[in-house]
């Protein structure tokens, strides 16, 4: 399959192909181990041939589960819970220790769900549990809490800074409290500030705090708000959390969503955060305002640029060490009793472990190291005993032909700001050949354009255009006119389709010539001086847009240079040049296929 196919494919089915690998939870069933005893020797053989590990705890309660909560939360816990699971939790704690014994351990989180919804004395038994392992001096221990909690439990938030946690992380998500109530989430500009206040004067001075954004719901107004609002708290740490939909119960909504959208809100924050002090590489989501400082925990930092293995504990845990890839009970049904049972009969909690091959072992180590945008040539080498240029050569031309990626030093290959955009298609290069069958294939059965722009439609809002607004479109040809240049639309409607280059005339634009040449440069980066006596024809239908009344205003350009090559940018996914006579009239999206045909036939004529 050609790689230009598998990017393509990847951009499509952006809210799926992601860091988290592998696309189901039942893609690896091949590789499963089932056998209690062969489960084990897996997990014994691959930690015993690691000189360090990360380790997780997970605490899968909450006051109530979120709409957009992709992990194993319990909806209701009920009275006793919490004390049986710090149990079996410590049980299965050390049924690993006996096999980890004094390795290394160079990275911790707590996490869940809400760690900060235990008991002090709860919490405290969980990290002296932690404390027995062989901890390296100086790394973060971090811990998670909810708004709520520490606006109103600054004792708990105290207890955590003197069990040793240095790094406290909080989920805002967004300040919009129509948007909260939407999503199931409890929150308001009194809470965050009393939270931040009483984290502060526990003596917390790493502070993150995260915020969501590519929400069907969610305008960039709004999301600009939140974004200043959070700069103005100045926590040391935001991170920002794309909504992936999958596995939520907002995953019906997904289609309504655009690549497009998700870089924009991504770019408004992007800029708002540099601008205040804020600093991340392309791709990265955790901007950080100490100087040198990731801004992630140890255990996060360890396992995305160095690929370092972690063994997951608690409820439904993920673990990826070694060569295996494995989830506890409670991952699929998201219940307490089978987790018990099997720690009780002394069994490790394990509902499904796949021992991997190195295709996928590749693939997930690499789709995680994408979390920070770039791979390290000394962390692949030091991880797969191979030189990554070697195995990924024909992807490495690719990435830098189309200027996605480029070596910044050595060691360091990293996303480029167009490739940033581009990432969801840039991921899928690095999966297994399994892996790129079972996109496409999931893909031709999930996509579905039209269905996509029915849930657009139905929340967008007409009044943001005046009645009727005024678009322009670019008819740019090459020397012969054989060939036009086309752009990919990423955006709703027609989203996927073939489309003239263009977009909305805006307050701003001097000119109408003006606005055409500016979106030529925005969606393809090809320049050319645009005047009234390029214009060639007025589309004014009112059903010509499903948006509502827009007019076109269509411009011819010849291009006399043969060997320009467009780049799209902004709400294009994909500029190049096509042969005129072959394209196909339902490929093409609005009346472009008319107004591409009405101007070749004046200009025979």
């Amino acid at each position: 399959m050609r790689i230009e196919e598998i990017f393509d494919r990847g951009i499509k089915f952006h809210h799926y192909c992601n860091t988290a690998y592998p696309l189901r939870p039942n893609s690896l069933a091949q590789y499963e181990v089932h056998d209690v005893d062969a489960i084990r020797e897996v997990v014994k053989k691959n930690i015993e041939a690691q000189d360090e590990l990360c380790l997780y705890v997970h605490v899968p309660f909450c006051q109530s589960r979120c709409k957009f909560c992709e992990y194993v939360v319990l909806d209701k816990p009920e009275d006793g819970d919490e004390d049986r699971y710090v149990e079996h939790l410590l049980k299965e704690i050390e049924m690993y220790r006996e096999i980890i014994k004094d390795k290394k351990i160079v990275g911790y989180d707590l996490g869940g769900g809400t760690p900060a919804y235990l008991s002090c004395e709860n919490l405290a038994k969980i990290t002296d549990a932690i404390k027995k392992f062989n901890l390296e001096d100086g790394m973060y221990l971090s811990v998670e809490t909810t708004p709520v909690i520490a606006a109103t439990n600054i004792e708990k938030i105290r207890a955590l800074k003197d069990l040793g946690y240095n790094r406290i992380s909080m989920g805002f998500q967004t300040v919009s409290e129509k948007l909260l109530e939407s999503l199931g989430r409890e929150g308001s500009k009194f809470i965050y500030e009393k939270a931040v206040e009483n984290i502060r004067a526990a003596g917390f001075d790493r502070l993150n705090i995260d915020l969501m954004y590519g929400f069907l719901n969610q305008s960039d107004e709004d999301f600009a708000n939140t974004i200043k609002y959070t700069i103005a708290l100045e926590p040391e740490f935001i991170t920002l959390y794309r909504n992936r939909y999958k596995g939520t119960k907002l995953e019906a909504e997904s289609q309504g969503v655009t690549l497009y959208k998700v870089n924009r809100q991504y770019d408004i924050a992007y800029n708002l955060l540099k601008e205040a002090g804020y600093v991340a590489n392309n791709g990265k989501n955790t901007f950080s305002k100490i100087p040198n400082d990731m801004g992630t925990s140890s255990y996060l930092t360890k396992r995305v640029i160095d690929a370092t293995s972690y063994i997951g504990f608690g409820l439904g845990a993920q673990s990826f060490c070694g060569n295996y890839l494995a989830y506890n009970l409670g991952c699929a049904d998201h219940k307490l009793d089978k987790y018990f049972d099997a720690i009780d009969n002394g069994i490790l909690p394990i509902n499904d472990i796949a021992d991997m091959p190195i295709e996928e072992v590749r693939a997930k180590a690499l789709s995680v190291m994408f979390y920070f945008g770039f791979i390290s040539m000394k962390s692949y080498k030091a991880r797969f005993n191979e030189e990554f240029k070697d195995i990924y050569a024909d992807r490495i031309k690719f990435l830098q032909d189309h200027q996605l990626m480029e070596y910044i030093d050595e060691d360091t290959f990293m996303l480029t700001d167009y490739g940033a955009a581009h990432l969801y298609g840039i991921i899928p290069l690095f999966y297994s050949e399994r892996s790129v069958n079972e996109m496409f294939t999931l893909s031709d059965r999930w996509l579905n354009d039209k269905k996509g722009e029915d849930i657009y439609l139905e929340k967008y809002d007409r009044k943001m255009y005046d009645a009727p607004s005024v678009a322009v479109d670019l008819v740019v040809l090459n020397e012969d006119e054989s060939k036009i240049l086309l752009i990919t639309r990423g955006a709703h409607p027609y989203v996927n389709y073939l489309a003239l280059p263009g977009g909305f005339y805006r307050e701003d634009d001097d000119t109408i010539e003006y606005a055409a040449s500016r979106e030529l440069m925005e969606e393809t980066s090809v320049s050319a001086h645009i005047t009234e006596k390029d214009l060639v024809k007025v589309s004014s239908l009112r059903k010509r847009d499903p948006r509502g009344w827009v007019i076109s205003i269509a411009y011819k350009v010849v291009l006399n240079d043969s060997n320009i090559k467009p780049l799209a940018n902004t709400d294009a996914i994909n500029a190049d040049w096509y042969d005129i006579k072959s394209l196909e009239k339902d490929k093409l999206a609005f009346d472009h296929y008319e107004i591409i045909q009405q101007v070749m036939k004046n200009s025979m004529g």
